[in-house]
Formats: structure tokens, C-alpha cells, sequence
């Protein structure tokens, strides 16, 4: 079975000399299988065919005023492309780096092995999260559809995937941003002389704060906080007003105010669509680079780096025996690439159909693990030189994961540096631009799903739509704005975002391998790059793959998130 594009002379003429069928909304034939390679080429780039005027009546006369009409409409709105490959390529990039790699895998590796964890990481990259990235990207290039009606070519009965991908952003959006906001509070409050975050003398700060860098004689206690503590629990979080999920407290309009600046970036980036949103990520993707790079030589550069970089890939084999190492490499890479977000779906459907995606699923693969793995000498660098500041093991100060990572403990060592105010500038705005690119991205994927399930309603309207989806954000991410907003993001971070996309990368990885059936894809992609995906990428496909994601959900169980940490202060699961 060929689908024939619906504006190729081809399709015209078959219409006229014989009956055709209609299904999925689009038009197919039966021909020969050596027939056309250059129309068949472009099978998926065509567009839903209008249903015939004539009710019941399947007759040749039909076809071709309904062809014409088809014809018109494919001419007056041809699918958006990118203006460069490199802005699709910094895209992808800009959405698979995000905060997580900045925070969450240098704990994960000390955690878990140091430099012997990087062998289950890549181990996994290879054979679970880059065929998954691979996939993705060859069926929205092929099928040029977003996460919602690419299922009505692929396995109808699979909709509701696209639907699932749908909220899930929506559930992301309403407290990824809010982090940002966060950064951007932060960001505000560095442009001063002296960081607030650097003395005890503040209206939010308690009896207990203990500022170890000053130059009097201190005792640290069990009961002491740093001020860089105090600052981001007190002032940014004032999550001491809030009582716990059952009482919330009022919401804090210095951070309303931060996330509706952040909104207004977002709206103004994505709204004309990729043309807009392919040069905001020359600024967004590539900045976060230079700053790496900059903070990577000033932490060289501190006393004790050298004790952070050592405690950071010191290998120990033994860890490498315990299954949680395994898991946590196959969950770090999974969530870093990003498959099963729908996002991916929706950056390879405005790409040139011969497009080679498996080359740019190497490349952007391999530059977002080697970001991780950069970042963590950023990171540990600096923890380095806080334990030589503190007279303490690195151990005792890379205690902090998560947001506190970034927000208490390396915004305490960027204030006691020379230069402090320039690098807490730097660094916050890198934070804010690496949470910029990946919400351009999510809310991208949702746009492009709803614009091509609803093109008669929303085509033309795409301005408005994407008002409409920036406020339902704007309003969802209210409750974590609250006093014990931080909270609620952690809840949502650990409960309502991560089991759903393994869930539906999962049944995603099945329906492609097993029901859309291996054979079929790999002709899918044989027609786009002129070769067919060898046996390595067929075996991850059908079985290693959906393995790979189905151990990771069975680790992921109440029994194995009993608490949900925020920053230093933990609260029992509900």
C-alpha cells in the first residue's frame, strides 16, 4: 500500500482513471512496489484530505472536485520548515540540556560510583535512551505530524498517547517555570555591591545563622544555617509561612511578578512558530556554553578544586554491582534525551523530509552527555573549594541535590569569590536560559499536537492558541507560587510527571516495534535517508529498548519515594 501526496500529478491522474479509498484522511492506492520512489518520498508530508461533498457516493466524477480542492488547500498552507538546519540542531539541543544537567547529574555520579558510573551511563545511552532519541526523530520527520495525529497514520488505537504527552506538558509547565522564576529572583537580588545571601544582618534571617566565611571566630551547631540557606528557604521560598500541603499560605507576589516577566519571554519566542523560536535558541542554547566555560575555569582556578574533581570521578568499581547504579543510569539518560515528551515529534516534522536524523540523533546525543559530564566539573570544583573554606570533606558539602545544589550551596561559593556579583549574574542567567530552551520545547510540542489534530479551528489562529495555552500555564503554576509552593513542585516532579512519560514512552516504544511493526518503520526511514537502519538499531528497537524503560517504571514504586525532598526540608508522601 502507497499513499501518494496529494498535490503530485500522479495522485491526480490515478483519481481520475480509478476508484481510490479514503482512510485516515488520506487518499491511498494500490500499486506495484518498485513504483515511484520520489513520490513515495513524501507519503507522510502530505496533508488530511477533506471529505468528499457527496454522501455514500464513491463515484469517479467526485474525486476529482475534491482532489482540486485538496490540491488548493496543500498550496495556500504547506507545512512551516526551519530556516537552518542548526537552528533545528540547537533546538534539540537547547530542549535535551536543561537545569537537570547542571544539578542532577553530578549528584547522581558521585552517588553512585563516581568515574565507574560513567560506564553504566553510557552503557545505557547506547542501548536504551539514543534508540528512543533515533526513533522519535525519524517518525516525526517522516510522518510530519505532531504527538496527537501522528497516531492516526502509525495505530489510531494509540491516540490517546498524543493526548497523555498533552497534559503531562501541561503539568510540567505549571511548576518547570516557577524554578525559573526562582533564578530570575535571584538574578534581581545580585545586583548589589554585596550579595544578600552573604551576611546574617537581613530582616528574613534567625537567631541560628552562621556565617562561616566571616572572618570572627564561629561555632557551628546542628541547629546553624548559612545565609545562603535563609536566603533561598526565607526570602525566595518563604516556605517557613506555610504550614505543608494542607495550608499553603498566600502566594508571594515577588515571585508572580518573576514568572510573568519569564511567560511573557516564552509567548514572545514561540508565538510566530519555529521560524521565531529557531533564532531565539541561537542566543538561549549556545549562552549557557560560554558560561559554562567561564565558571568552569574560575572554579579550576579556587583552592581545594582539585579535592572536588577527585571525589567526583574517583571510581568505585564495587557500586557497580548494586542494581540501583543501573537504574539510576538508565533514568538519568532517559529524562536527559527527553523521548516520549512529544517534543522531539514535533522539532522532526518541520524538518526537510531527506533530512539525515540519524546523524543528528548522534550528535546532539553525544553533546548532551558530555554536557552533563562538564557540568559536573563545574559543580565539584566549587564544592572543592567550599570543603577547603569549611574544613570539611566534600562529602559533608555535597550533601545538597536538586534546586538546593544551585540555589544554596554553589550560590554561597559564587558570593565568596572576587567578583562575586559579576559571576552570580552569569550563573543565573545561565540557569534561566537552560529552563528557557526546554519550556520552548514542551510547550512547542503541545502547539505543534493541537494545530495539526485541529488545523480547520486553530491554523490560522496560532498567535491566540498559544495565548491561550501561556496563561492556562500561567494560572496552573499558581499553587506553586504559594508560600509552600516548593512543595507542590516537588510533588509534581516526583509523582505527576515522571512514572507518566515512562508510561508512555513505553507504549510508545510498543506500538512503533511491535503494532506500526519494525519492518514498516525501517522502510519509513530507508525512503528518507536512502539506507535502512542496521540490526543493532532493530534489536533496541523491538526488544532492548522497551525493556530498558519498563525496568526503570519498576523501580519507581510508593516504596521507593516515601519522601519528597525539598531543599533540606523533607515532607512524609501523601
Amino acid at each position: 500500500m502507497e499513499t501518494t501526496p496529494l498535490n503530485s500529478q500522479k495522485a491526480l491522474s490515478v483519481c481520475k482513471d480509478r476508484e481510490d479509498c479514503q482512510e485516515n484522511s488520506l487518499l491511498q492506492k494500490n500499486v506495484p512496489e518498485s513504483g515511484g520512489k520520489a513520490e513515495s518520498g513524501q507519503i507522510s508530508n502530505g496533508y488530511s484530505a477533506a471529505p468528499s461533498s457527496s454522501t455514500g457516493d464513491d463515484t469517479g466524477h467526485s474525486v476529482p472536485a475534491a482532489t482540486t480542492t485538496l490540491v488548493a488547500e496543500v498550496h495556500q498552507g504547506e507545512r512551516e520548515t526551519w530556516g537552518k538546519k542548526a537552528d533545528f540542531l540547537l533546538s534539540v539541543i537547547g530542549y535535551a540540556v536543561d537545569l537537570g544537567n547542571i544539578w542532577r547529574f553530578p549528584y547522581i555520579c558521585y552517588q553512585n560510583g563516581g568515574g565507574a558510573f560513567l560506564l553504566p551511563y553510557t552503557i545505557m545511552a547506547i542501548f536504551g535512551g539514543i534508540p528512543l532519541f533515533y526513533m522519535e526523530l525519524a517518525l516525526g520527520q517522516y510522518h510530519r505530524n505532531g504527538c496527537i495525529s501522528i497516531w492516526r497514520k502509525i495505530c489510531p488505537i494509540f491516540k490517546g498517547i498524543g493526548y497523555a504527552i498533552c497534559i503531562i506538558a501541561f503539568y510540567i509547565a505549571s511548576y518547570y517555570n516557577t524554578i525559573m522564576a526562582w533564578a530570575l529572583y535571584y538574578l534581581i537580588s545580585s545586583f548589589t555591591d554585596q550579595l544578600p545571601w552573604t551576611s546574617c544582618r537581613n530582616s528574613w534571617n534567625t537567631g541560628n545563622c552562621t556565617n562561616y566565611f566571616s572572618e570572627d571566630n564561629i561555632t557551628w551547631t546542628l541547629h546553624s544555617t548559612s545565609p545562603a540557606e535563609e536566603f533561598y528557604t526565607r526570602h525566595i521560598l518563604q516556605i517557613h509561612r506555610s504550614k505543608g500541603l494542607q495550608d499553603m499560605g498566600g502566594i508571594s507576589w515577588q515571585l508572580t511578578l518573576c514568572i510573568m516577566l519569564i511567560f511573557t519571554i516564552i509567548y514572545f519566542s514561540i508565538w510566530k512558530g519555529v521560524k521565531t523560536s529557531g533564532k531565539v535558541v541561537w542566543v538561549t542554547a549556545t549562552f549557557p556554553y560560554i558560561i559554562l566555560s567561564i565558571l568552569l575555569v574560575r572554579g579550576a582556578t579556587l583552592p581545594g578544586a582539585w579535592k572536588g574533581v577527585l571525589f567526583y570521578l574517583k571510581p568505585n568499581w564495587q557500586k557497580l554491582l548494586e542494581t540501583g547504579v543501573w537504574i539510576d543510569a538508565a533514568a538519568q539518560i532517559f529524562f536527559s534525551l527527553g523521548p516520549g515528551f512529544g517534543v522531539l515529534l514535533a522539532f522532526a516534522s518541520y524538518n526537510k523530509f531527506n533530512n539525515n536524523c540519524y546523524q543528528d540523533a548522534l550528535v546532539t546525543s553525544v553533546v548532551n552527555c558530555m554536557t552533563s559530564f562538564i557540568s559536573g566539573f563545574v559543580i565539584f570544583t566549587v564544592l572543592g573549594y567550599m570543603a577547603e573554606m569549611r574544613n570539611e570533606d566534600v562529602s559533608e558539602v555535597a550533601k545538597d541535590a536538586g534546586p538546593s545544589l544551585l540555589f544554596i550551596t554553589y550560590a554561597e561559593a559564587i558570593a565568596n569569590m572576587p567578583a562575586s556579583t559579576f559571576f552570580a549574574i552569569i550563573f543565573f542567567l545561565m540557569l534561566i536560559t537552560l529552563g528557557l530552551d526546554s519550556t520552548f520545547a514542551g510547550l512547542e510540542g503541545v502547539i505543534t499536537a493541537v494545530l495539526d489534530e485541529f488545523p480547520h479551528i486553530w491554523a490560522k489562529r496560532r498567535e491566540w492558541f498559544v495565548l491561550a495555552v501561556v496563561i492556562i500555564c500561567f494560572f496552573g503554576s499558581l499553587t506553586t507560587l504559594t508560600f509552600g509552593g516548593a512543595y507542590v513542585v516537588k510533588l509534581l516532579e516526583e509523582y505527576a510527571t515522571g512514572p507518566a512519560v515512562l508510561s508512555v514512552a513505553f507504549i510508545e516504544a510498543i506500538a512503533v516495534s511491535w503494532f506500526y511493526g519494525i519492518t514498516q518503520f525501517c522502510s519509513d526511514v530507508k525512503e528518507m535517508l536512502g539506507f535502512s537502519p542496521g540490526w543493532f538499531w532493530k534489536i533496541c528497537w523491538v526488544a532492548i529498548s522497551p525493556l530498558f524503560l519498563l525496568r526503570i517504571m519498576k523501580s519507581i514504586t510508593p516504596e521507593t519515594a516515601t519522601e519528597i525532598p525539598c531543599g533540606d526540608i523533607r515532607l512524609n508522601a501523601v
